[in-house]
């Protein structure tokens, strides 16, 4: 009979010894998926839309015929972002891919940081992109195209 001091050493000692296979290819394909995604991207040399233009290849973007400056961290967020347009991405989801570990603690104030600096430069850049990075409080981000060319603000 199992007492319940012992149940969870048994559990630990079975995950440990009997699926520590399971875990290790868990968390290869875990890793494998961002990085297939990252690699069906590199397959298209530019994502285009609506007043932005991100061209893979040279790790640059174009917001309204201008080319816009941004940071490693900035250009991965709006790949990403970008990517799953229409979709929103949580707070973790967000860290995870583009800070490549699991979010630990409160991690929305850099992500909002880098968020904010981003808008400021694709708006410095076009005023009237016809895009927007839309925050869902307290879940994440999505990343709006309005085909209508209506500005969305």
């Amino acid at each position: 009979m199992i007492e319940g001091d012992n149940i969870g050493r048994i559990v630990v000692f079975e995950l440990n010894e009997q699926t520590s296979d399971f875990f290790d290819d868990l968390i290869k394909m875990a890793k494998q998926h961002s990085e297939s995604e990252l690699a069906s991207l590199e397959h298209e040399s530019v994502m285009l839309f609506t007043d932005l233009e991100i061209d893979l290849m040279h790790h640059k973007v174009y917001c309204g015929n201008q080319e816009v400056g941004l940071t490693i961290k900035e250009y991965t967020l709006l790949c990403l972002l970008a990517v799953n347009e229409g979709c929103v991405l949580t707070y973790d989801q967000i860290y995870q891919r583009v800070w490549g570990e699991e979010a630990f603690g409160s991690t929305n104030n850099a992500i909002k940081c880098h968020i904010r600096n981003l808008r400021e430069k694709l708006r410095e850049a076009n005023p009237d992109a016809r895009f927007s990075i839309r925050c869902v409080r307290e879940v994440g981000y999505c990343f709006d195209v309005n085909a209508d060319g209506k500005v969305i603000t």
